[in-house]
């Protein structure tokens, strides 16, 4: 048996009103109206497609022996990087196995089932190993667009295995894939923005034809009867599209599953795996869950649940990530973070920040995969590692093991607001925070407001970007703190 052995999802705390997005473009754009319900998720300035694929996977990855996972696929099409192993990143924050292999997917919108499809596959039926699948978006739309309404940023994972050495929560039964080059929007080479076809044709030959095909012949395939099903995933944001497939295939449009358009809008490549870390949630064991992808053809999996479905708990679940929502009313605020506005910086933004790929290839363990030491003599724990213990009673000179600081507690010692620092979220907040079990160390906070900081505070730790050399398109990245909620 093959199958889904954990499974996470992360939206960020940022939530846009779609009505501030309306309120601001209507003037120009009367047909957006009607549009202004709900709220689209908004990723902090610090956050892009691998960071959030990093707290997907973390939240996956709970209570999961991380050197058992020997594949990474990442499949976006919102990569920080062209000619870098954006995956390697990833699997570099999560400490995973350096013996391990990566790989990036991109290029359709459903790279992200197709990921899924290629890590069942591959799942090797008498091995321990564990293939980690990621998806993860953070796209930019023209302001007053349709897209920028519907969009929305977050991120998924799933981890892969068989029966033998797992526990399987969710058994695949079957997939069947489409390829098709209809072409309903495409992006070119150092373009920002897709260019987008008429929706109308989109739906009608596209969703309404490729979708159901793929659906039909994966059911036939399984010998599956369209009444069995019990949840459909159709990862679209067009009114009535997935009541259509439903319809066009015999299945009852009343196990749709929320597409989540009102809490967090259309996260691309990542939507069809969200979606299917919203179901299996609250699923109950025995059920058949089929998911859908589209991009340039269709993919279909069928899945079914087992008894150990009822007992998985993730880090933090797609409803507590939901729920932990910060509202972003200033559109302003969400067009500087995206890039899209040109705002006056000051000269305290003009440095050179120019990163030593030497510097950061020698000191990755630390500052990819927040590495601290724990001495062997006198228990002290420390981060950074150093070759002498900082305990002034011990001094021990390389007794040190590696610990992971990532996923520890701390509390707030000190903090500053500092408003003369540059930052693009002012003002830059940082301090001292002391780590359960202990070492002391200096970071920056992330998602956090001025009145909400004070000293024995709780705080997480999470991967975020420090600065981007725009002058050279390097994106450098730390970890933070924020609040523990």
């Amino acid at each position: 048996m093959l199958g889904i052995t954990g499974f996470g999802a992360y939206i960020p705390q940022l939530r846009l009103p779609r009505s501030a997005i309306v309120n601001a473009n209507v003037w120009a754009n009367p047909s957006i109206a009607h549009l202004s319900t709900g709220e689209r998720s908004m990723a902090n300035w610090d956050e892009d497609s691998i960071t959030m694929a990093v707290e997907a996977a973390r939240n996956c990855l709970h209570n999961i022996d991380r050197d058992h996972v020997k594949k990474v696929s990442f499949a976006s099409t919102t990569f920080p990087f062209v000619d870098r192993l954006n995956s390697g990143v990833v699997s570099s924050a999560l400490n995973l196995p350096n013996d391990s292999h990566s790989a990036d997917l991109t290029g359709s919108l459903k790279a992200g089932t197709s990921s899924l499809i290629s890590a069942l596959e591959s799942t090797m039926k008498d091995s321990k190993d564990l293939h980690l699948c990621i998806a993860a978006e953070k796209r930019l739309a023209r302001a007053g667009s349709l897209q920028e309404l519907s969009f929305g940023d977050g991120a998924a994972a799933l981890t892969l295995g068989n029966s033998s050495n797992n526990v399987i929560l969710a058994e695949l039964i079957g997939h069947h894939s489409i390829t098709d080059d209809f072409v309903d929007h495409y992006r070119a080479q150092g373009n920002k923005f897709s260019y987008y076809w008429e929706e109308r044709w989109i739906k009608e030959e596209g969703y309404l034809k490729l979708i159901p095909e793929s659906i039909n012949r994966l059911l036939e395939n399984c010998s599956v009867k369209a009444n069995q099903i019990d949840h459909l995933i159709v990862p679209l944001s067009s009114r009535g599209v997935p009541q259509r497939i439903a319809s066009a295939t015999d299945i009852s449009p009343e196990i749709i599953s929320d597409n989540l358009w009102n809490d967090c809008g259309d996260t691309g490549t990542a939507h069809p795996l969200i979606m299917l870390a919203s179901e299996l949630e609250k699923a109950k064991p025995e059920k058949k869950i089929l998911v859908c992808g589209f991009g340039q053809g269709a993919d279909t999996i069928l899945l079914q649940t087992t008894k150990a479905i009822s007992d998985f708990q993730s880090r933090q679940s797609l409803s507590d990530s939901l729920t932990n929502r910060r509202e972003e009313n200033n559109y302003l605020k969400f067009l500087t973070f995206n890039g899209l506005l040109e705002v006056e910086r000051g000269m305290r933004a003009e440095q050179d920040k120019q990163t030593a790929l030497s510097a950061l290839y020698r000191n990755k363990d630390m500052l990819l995969g927040f590495i601290g030491g724990h001495c062997q003599k006198c228990g002290t724990s420390q981060i950074p590692k150093t070759r002498i213990c900082v305990n002034p009673n011990c001094g021990a000179h390389n007794s040190q093991t590696d610990e992971r600081f990532s996923d520890k507690k701390a509390n707030v010692m000190s903090w500053t607001a500092d408003q003369l620092a540059y930052s693009i979220d002012p003002p830059a907040h940082y301090g001292m925070v002391e780590f359960e079990g202990g070492g002391r160390l200096m970071v920056d906070f992330t998602d956090v407001n001025t009145d909400e900081m004070e000293t024995n505070m709780p705080v997480r730790m999470v991967f975020r970007i420090k600065d981007i050399d725009e002058q050279r398109g390097f994106v450098r990245y730390f970890w933070k703190a924020s609040p523990y909620k």
